[in-house]
């Protein structure tokens, strides 16, 4: 649907756009002629996001900040007002998120944070858009940011995962949702690998050799979605698409077979997924 999407032209509207890969994909929008608005919380950083994508733009493209609280109902329906007077809309990208440290049963304050942005600002996204990009009867695409932590919750950060989780399954509704209403919109769960990103670089100061670049990851958005593909799991520099399916087909088979949870990172199945994620 996106080259349906574009070729019909519109706004790309992407959450999360002040840095990272939400910037990479306004870029890459703005490039394949849609006008864009970038969401993110107010700052330098959206500022000059606007400002060098202003620099790339046609004089008649729209290149324009709104600065929103993606965690706020209230205040997505306030910008959903705002872009649908710019424009029709494409592209949805709802792509904000957070990474915060927490435990099962510890930090319940960031618990709270994290479900708010990472989960709810998709939802507040899709329930403040969609409506009127349904009712408008033209071709576009919904991207939500997912994670492999979503999928295959390593430990660590429970939260985090649980968040990421929610969006796999909030979006696979939606893409069954609009097939079913014959909307001419297509949903697609974008999952980038190891990306370095500003959230790796507080913790990196220099982008490891595994690490793709935020181009990179949308570069491989681009060409899957405009495939079709639903679930979008990119490699990077360590992971290929084959050792993700690896690890995926792990973590489907501790349902299927009975075994612990996580058992990826138990210690008596240690050498057994060693086994399954070397096998041809």
């Amino acid at each position: 649907m996106y080259s349906e999407a574009i070729e019909k032209g519109g706004l790309a509207v992407v959450t999360g756009a002040a840095s990272g890969v939400g910037k990479a994909a306004a870029q890459r929008f703005l490039q394949d002629g849609l006008g864009v608005v970038l969401v993110d919380l107010a700052g330098e950083a959206l500022d000059q996001a606007e400002a060098e994508l202003r620099d790339l733009a046609g004089t008649d493209t729209i290149v324009q900040a709104i600065a929103t609280d993606v965690s706020d109902a209230d205040a997505m329906t306030a910008l959903a007002d705002q872009v649908f007077a710019l424009g029709e809309v494409a592209v949805l990208m709802n792509n904000a998120g957070i990474a915060l440290p927490t435990g099962s049963w510890e930090k319940m304050e960031n618990w709270r944070n994290l479900l708010e942005i990472n989960l709810f600002g998709v939802v507040n996204g899709v329930h403040a858009f969609l409506p009127r990009m349904i009712k408008a009867a033209r071709p576009a695409v919904v991207i939500n940011t997912g994670s492999k932590q979503g999928i295959t919750t390593p430990p660590g950060n429970p939260a985090y995962n649980t968040s990421k989780a929610a969006v796999k399954v909030m979006t696979e509704m939606l893409a069954h949702d609009l097939r079913q209403a014959e909307a001419k919109i297509s949903a697609h769960l974008f999952v980038p690998g190891f990306t370095y990103t500003g959230m790796i670089e507080k913790f990196m100061p220099e982008k490891p050799s595994s690490a793709w670049t935020s181009e990179e990851a949308i570069d491989y958005l681009m060409m899957r979605m405009s495939n079709g593909d639903f679930y979008i799991l990119c490699p990077d520099n360590d992971v290929s698409e084959e050792r993700d399916r690896k690890r995926v087909e792990w973590a489907l088979g501790d349902i299927i077979n009975n075994r612990p949870a996580l058992s990826r990172w138990h210690c008596d199945y240690a050498d057994a997924f060693a086994a399954h994620e070397a096998s041809d």
